[in-house]
């Protein structure tokens, strides 16, 4: 089988949705499908990264050659990016002869369509892969707050939602929300998944210290991840002076977070690692004793990085949703208030309760067999079999 995959982002650089791509194709280069990769002009090779790996990555060609913005948010340029990538997607369609158009995100899904269409003979079907809401991501970076072009907006996301032959949701939250949005045929969810030989084969031990708890977040320093409620938990916990408390942030871009960690004198409790490589998230990981995600579910969005707390045989402190309980079950500690001094909450109750983190840490290690990007693949191969020859 044949796959051309759409990348609208830099790829690969190390983030989530360039994960998740990059993730899905390997798995699914070893079930045995030609796997060709359309994208942006920035990041690595999929080679650079797994040397085994056959997959091609073609790109757009240098025309903004001084963009160079690599983190997630929206950008007048990438309308630019996008029409060269429609190009560049139909050249590499009408010469790889595709089976399936497998399209990331919202953008991808629409630049999808409009190559299945122009090769329309070929009987191409399509694949739309959403990672999060469209309108929702973009409030959440500071974009469309109300009036006449967030209604636009609205009306575009309800519509790519309905463009492919099977669409796929990466949270049981966002597939309620294409739900509701209109009747959308073949829908399911295919949650991320987790490379576990790589934490097996990391053989970082950290400190044993009874007195102290070591929390990581690793991931984006960006408002809708939740760094925002974070950082306003870390200074409340920094204030009660308890000592013994301390916290490992790694990710990027650093800027969005050092100010606030100098003015507010955390340097002793915060040990900042920015740059993040994906590839020492194990080691990294492997660093804390328990594990926070704040996201919320404003964008509907799954937490991959959940999954890579959980290889690393962590409890996580996380927000009540739907899609961290079908992770961690009885690993994690669900925050009812998707605020700060829940997370506080949540922090405190490991601090005072350190018993429990052994236990919990075994129910992770446990759970985490069931998400592994080998049993996603399977469920992608799946749909790709259900659609193919119809």
């Amino acid at each position: 089988m044949k796959v051309t995959m759409v990348a609208p982002v830099p790829f690969f650089v190390d983030r989530g949705t360039p994960m998740r791509i990059l993730e899905e194709a390997l798995a699914l280069e070893k079930k045995g499908v030609e796997v060709n990769i359309v994208t942006y002009h920035l990041g690595r090779n999929v080679n650079e990264i797994n040397e085994d790996s056959k997959i091609k990555v073609y790109r757009v060609a240098r025309l903004l050659f001084w963009y160079n913005k690599r983190e997630a948010g929206a950008d007048w340029q990438k309308v630019v990016l996008d029409i060269l990538l429609i190009w560049k997607t139909s050249k590499i369609v009408f010469l790889k002869k595709p089976d399936i158009i497998h399209a990331h995100l919202h953008e991808g899904v629409l630049i999808g369509w409009i190559v299945k269409y122009l090769f329309f003979w070929r009987k191409i079907k399509l694949v739309a892969d959403f990672h999060g809401e469209l309108v929702s991501e973009m409030e959440s970076h500071g974009y469309l707050n109300g009036g006449f072009v967030r209604k636009i907006f609205n009306l575009l996301e309800k519509i790519i939602f309905k463009l492919g032959d099977f669409t796929i949701a990466s949270s049981n939250e966002l597939m309620g929300k294409i739900n509701r949005l209109g009747k959308v045929n073949n829908v399911g969810v295919v949650l991320d998944g987790v490379n576990i030989d790589k934490y097996k084969k990391n053989d970082f031990k950290k400190e044993e210290n009874v007195d102290e708890l070591k929390v990581i977040y690793s991931g984006a320093f960006v408002n809708n991840k939740g760094i925002n409620i974070l950082l306003e938990a870390i200074l409340k916990i920094s204030k009660m002076n308890l000592g013994g408390i301390s916290f490992i942030l790694a990710g990027g871009p650093r800027e969005n977070i050092e100010n606030f960690i100098k003015k507010n004198n955390l340097e002793n409790v915060v040990k900042l690692i920015s740059p993040l490589n994906y590839f020492d998230l194990p080691r990294v990981n492997k660093m804390g004793d328990i594990a926070i995600d704040p996201k919320t579910s404003q964008v509907g969005q799954a937490s991959g990085k959940i999954l890579q707390y959980m290889a690393a045989g962590l409890p996580v402190v996380c927000f009540d949703r739907e899609n961290n309980r079908r992770y961690l079950g009885e690993a994690g500690y669900y925050v009812k208030e998707f605020d700060a001094d829940g997370l506080v909450e949540g922090i405190l109750y490991f601090f005072r309760n350190k018993g429990n983190i052994k236990l919990m840490s075994e129910i992770s290690k446990k759970l985490i067999e069931k998400f592994t990007w080998e049993s996603s693949a399977e469920e992608i191969i799946n749909i790709y079999n259900k659609i193919k020859n119809k």
